[in-house]
């Protein structure tokens, strides 16, 4: 590859390395293959996950820029900024990978894109992918490392510059480039020689894939932080408004309407009067409402909201809402959410306007439906739809009160949790205190349900090999515990094929959990 004339030293210096190379070749090549191609499997199958983590979250940041597109949308746009720069910078590694199979197996593009690394010949080679990655000069300096490293930098920098200034230094972005990088004897090298230079194509695939999943770390770090901003600081008062919550839009003739008005944008340190109905009160901050239902038909209320402003002004808000006076009617509700899950107790609240309870009886189309109290319990049997009839006995007689149709799921899967984390830097301390998998429900689900691990494997590297030990149960083995102890720091530990029983006795596989050890 050099361009110059060696010294006769330096031949010999040459030779050397090479019979040390060709020796090193034949009595550890074979582990050392099998070492990459087992990381490199783990590294693609992270990177799916991670991938599939990433989409959930803008899913979630999108439905909050749906709900309030004023105040997320300025975060919205920078997040999906951040969306397109990383799928830009995850393609054209891809791309580089895929180029350098090509010149290594000689192969076309097409092919090198589905060949998989342990069907490569040239796996243990490095001379097709020297000269790809470091060019002629032996410095990095004209070939495709040297064109990475420079994109990576500017995705950095265009990543950053998503972030306001001041909290740039609280963003993780990863993608060393500077280094210091030292080869064997100590000599400083720069990023794309130490990374490229001599480098065999399993190792380049497998530092690819890596890259990939630093820049989607980054990405999400971004993400994370631009979503954190939402509501932080939120706008001085320029406006103010009312918002009425009704305890219902429908009331039995014969009753009240209820309602409270909840002034918007408010200065906490302000007063206000409120005229609503031709109700004349001064209050702090809820103004309750309570209205005759004398007769049946839609109801329309206006007023206004007063707010002395900082130059001494007053400033009125209009309030105007409708409801409606209704004769007595059916009323069946979920109490604790709008679908009923399989396998689990769902408590649904069943009434008629003037009928007594005991007068009440349900029946439902999917499972069964039971009194529990004054309350009833529904246990759906399978997935679709549900239908509760309702029939009240008035006098002798049995009158059809209406309908109700819910969706029935089954209930989502636990997420599994070690050391209070399910993936991320952990202390290794608190790894080896919290002694085992937990799995909790989502955050929005609101039965109270157990699952019990019961299996999972747990799995890290050690001198270059892949070591998996199999768990019985949520608990740390003593080998597991051991190994543990014994990771250094930055190093990775995995559990996969999890596995929990829930209370319809079927066994789910959960979430894998990645951990950097701290």
């Amino acid at each position: 590859m050099a361009g110059y004339k060696e010294t006769p030293r330096q031949k010999m210096i040459g030779m050397m390395y090479l019979v040390l190379t060709a020796l090193l070749a034949l009595n550890v090549s074979v582990e050392i293959l099998n070492a990459f191609m087992v990381v490199n499997d783990s590294m693609e199958t992270t990177n799916k996950t991670f991938s599939t983590k990433t989409s959930d979250y803008y899913t979630r940041f999108e439905s909050a820029f749906t709900k309030d597109p004023v105040k997320v949308g300025p975060y919205w746009e920078k997040a999906k900024a951040a969306r397109k720069l990383s799928d830009e910078m995850k393609d054209y590694l891809t791309t580089v990978k895929f180029e350098a199979i090509a010149a290594s197996e000689a192969i076309p593009m097409d092919s090198a894109k589905v060949r998989p690394l342990y069907l490569m010949k040239s796996r243990d080679k490095y001379n097709e992918t020297t000269k790809y990655f470091i060019g002629k000069p032996e410095d990095g300096s004209s070939g495709k490392a040297k064109e990475m490293h420079d994109k990576i930098a500017k995705f950095k920098v265009d990543l950053l510059n998503l972030v306001d200034p001041a909290e740039r230094a609280n963003i993780k972005i990863g993608l060393d480039l500077e280094g210091p990088f030292y080869n064997s004897s100590r000599q400083k090298l720069n990023w794309q020689m130490y990374n490229f230079y001599h480098t065999i194509l399993a190792a380049n695939v497998t530092i690819l894939n890596k890259l990939v999943n630093e820049v989607q770390n980054a990405e999400l770090d971004v993400i994370t932080h631009l979503k954190s901003k939402i509501g932080e600081a939120d706008f001085k008062i320029d406006k103010v408004g009312a918002t009425v919550v009704p305890k219902s839009q429908y009331v039995f003739q014969g009753e009240n309407y209820e309602a409270e008005v909840f002034v918007t944008a408010m200065d906490s340190k302000q007063s206000f009067t409120a005229n609503i109905g031709g109700m004349r009160t001064s209050v702090d901050g809820v103004i309750k409402v309570s209205l005759p239902a004398s007769s049946p038909g839609p109801k329309i209320v206006t007023g206004t909201v007063n707010v002395k402003k900082p130059d001494g002004t007053i400033e009125a808000a209009p309030v105007k809402f409708e409801y409606i006076v209704a004769p007595p009617s059916l009323s069946v509700s979920a109490t604790q959410m709008n679908v009923f899950y399989i396998g689990v107790d769902n408590p649904v609240s069943i009434s008629a306007g003037g009928v007594s309870p005991d007068q009440i009886n349900a029946t439902i189309s999917n499972g069964t439906i039971a009194r529990s109290g004054n309350a009833w319990v529904v246990r759906p049997t399978t997935r679709g739809k549900a239908t509760v009839s309702v029939n009240a006995k008035l006098g002798d007689r049995m009158k059809s009160m209406g309908a109700v149709e819910y969706r029935v799921k089954d209930v989502p899967d636990p997420v599994a949790y070690i050391a209070n984390s399910n993936g991320g830097v952990v202390n290794r301390d608190n790894l080896l205190a919290a002694g085992g998998i937990i799995p909790r429900m989502p955050a929005d689900f609101e039965f109270n349900l157990n699952f019990i691990i019961t299996s999972f494997k747990f799995s890290g590297i050690s001198k270059g090999d892949v070591v998996d030990i199999p768990g019985n149960g949520n608990t740390l083995t003593n080998p597991m515990r051991e190994f543990i102890k014994g990771v250094r720091r930055g190093q990775k530990v995995f559990f996969e094929d999890i596995y929990a029983k829930g209370p319809d006795g079927k066994n789910r596989k959960l979430n894998s959990i990645v951990l950097t050890i701290q």
